[in-house]
């Protein structure tokens, strides 16, 4: 499935982006724990080379991106594209699909009861936003080492760690994580931390411009829930 991603990549002109956007990583004199690419995707194209990669893009699009990832520094090694980088896990790859296939069980319904969306894939909504949060900082990535001294681990790239979606701040930093090697506790290189932007928002079904008219011919009886979305 590697060879069929970057064969994707090349066809779709995403690998010439690619490489525009390592260009601005390498030129910067800025160093960096996390290498951050987004990469647009067309599930059907991909379908078409490669039905096992399209269908692992569509239903299971946290693997996938793994698959990109390893494609991805691969290219970079090979080309010279970024010469700080050290290792895969610097690599921080977000597909973004340019649609979804128009069939209904791609579509989060937010008047469904109950919300049974239990797998991590991409689905499409549609609804009315009520509230708007501000925006505020959320870390992206961050790098940490080993507190003991003479551990391998106490210097380079081994740990890092890269907000993964739905997760929550404490998944990407905190103080109680430990160095698998001997088991040391790891702190954070606070120099290499990465931020983003986040906002918070409170989606609301269009149906609820029905019960906004002030009256209904429907008899039966409905509760409107609001839904929190992040956005990153």
């Amino acid at each position: 499935m590697r060879e069929v991603a970057l064969v994707y990549l090349d066809r779709s002109g995403g690998l010439q982006k690619f490489v525009h956007d390592c260009k601005k990583y390498n030129d910067s004199k800025q160093s960096y724990a996390v290498y951050r690419f987004i990469i647009s995707i067309n599930p059907s194209d991909i379908a078409e080379l490669d039905a096992t990669l399209g269908n692992h893009i569509l239903h299971n699009p946290l693997q996938a991106a793994q698959i990109f990832q390893s494609v991805c520094f691969i290219a970079i090694k090979t080309l010279s594209l970024i010469e700080q980088l050290q290792t895969e896990a610097q690599i921080s790859i977000l597909l973004k699909p340019t649609h979804l296939p128009p069939l209904p069980s791609y579509v989060l319904s937010l008047s469904a009861y109950p919300l049974n969306y239990t797998s991590q894939r991409f689905y499409m909504s549609e609804g009315i936003v009520i509230t708007m949060g501000t925006v505020t900082k959320y870390t992206q990535g961050a790098r940490f080492l080993c507190t003991e001294e003479t551990c391998p681990f106490s210097e380079g790239f081994r740990y890092i760690r890269v907000h993964c979606p739905g997760a929550t701040e404490s998944a990407t930093v905190r103080t109680d994580f430990v160095c698998s090697l001997c088991s040391s506790p790891l702190q954070e290189d606070m120099k290499f931390r990465v931020l983003g932007d986040k906002q918070i928002v409170e989606m609301i079904d269009v149906k609820v411009l029905n019960a906004l008219k002030g009256y209904s011919n429907d008899k039966s009886h409905f509760r409107i829930q609001a839904l929190t979305v992040f956005l990153r």
